[in-house]
């Protein structure tokens, strides 16, 4: 439920909020649950206070929770430091104001309702579910494996020129994809992208990402869930809500689309 502004103050209302405000009209959702998901490759700025008010800010506004959640995506340039850094500054933020909508999860779990040791949700956490996700939209011919070179994917996305790849089967992508996971393939080699659309005004809709190559490791939250040294790196920043600059027209819209065809 929507908490209500004091006589002297003036609620806020914006896109996301009315969108928010939509949905609990409908009964869409029983409950506003958001998130603020730094990575951690350095301490936070001006920018991420904002994105934590915006985020708990709705939250507050909803009656909802927000989980802190690490987008421990890319272990090359992550450090535990930086964890208990932003650990550190969002509960001196939101103290005495969101401090009580802080969502946690039991330490080496995914979640937790009552958690006597809490710790971040971490996208790596979910690795192996966003891996099915992956699979379907292969099996759905809505992703496919493309060996095009950085370069070469930007050069293509800017003239709107669809990739040699693009039309390989669901059987060669998923044999390409099982192998890239395996980590038979150098770094930068391959990378699985939806298929959206080349044409889109919207360059950010043409045929985003999903995963690239990086043999690395990732252990920053717990033994449990640590990777082997190969893998197929998630571009997370695919799937969800982007929150900087009140965005809508960037990677909000990506994982809108990928949205409507698999579970995530």
């Amino acid at each position: 439920m929507m908490t209500t502004p004091s006589a002297t103050e003036v609620a806020p209302s914006d896109f996301i909020r009315d969108a928010v405000a939509a949905d609990l009209r409908t009964d869409n959702f029983p409950q506003i649950h958001t998130r603020f998901p730094p990575e951690p490759n350095g301490y936070l700025h001006i920018g991420h206070a904002k994105s934590i008010c915006l985020n708990f800010g709705i939250a507050r506004e909803f009656g909802g929770i927000c989980n802190l959640r690490m987008d421990d995506t890319n272990p090359t340039k992550e450090e535990s430091e930086y964890v208990e850094s932003i650990k550190a500054d969002v509960n001196w933020l939101i103290r005495d104001w969101a401090d009580h909508l802080l969502g946690l999860k039991a330490n080496g779990q995914t979640r937790a309702e009552d958690a006597s040791e809490a710790e971040p949700f971490y996208a790596s956490d979910y690795f192996d579910q966003v891996f099915e996700y992956a699979l379907e939209l292969i099996a759905k011919g809505k992703a496919y494996v493309d060996d095009l070179s950085p370069q070469d994917t930007d050069s293509y996305r800017i003239a709107g020129k669809e990739s040699p790849f693009r039309e390989r089967s669901p059987n060669e992508n998923r044999a390409l994809f099982d192998q890239m996971r395996a980590g038979e393939f150098p770094d930068g080699t391959r990378t699985l992208r939806a298929k959206i659309d080349m044409q889109a005004p919207n360059v950010w809709l043409r045929d985003p990402i999903l995963y690239r190559i990086r043999h690395a490791f990732i252990a920053l939250a717990t033994t449990s869930k640590a990777l082997p040294t190969r893998y197929a790196r998630w571009n997370s920043k695919c799937i969800g809500l982007c929150t900087s600059g009140f965005c809508k027209t960037s990677t909000c819209l990506v994982g809108s689309r990928i949205n409507t065809n698999s579970p995530v």
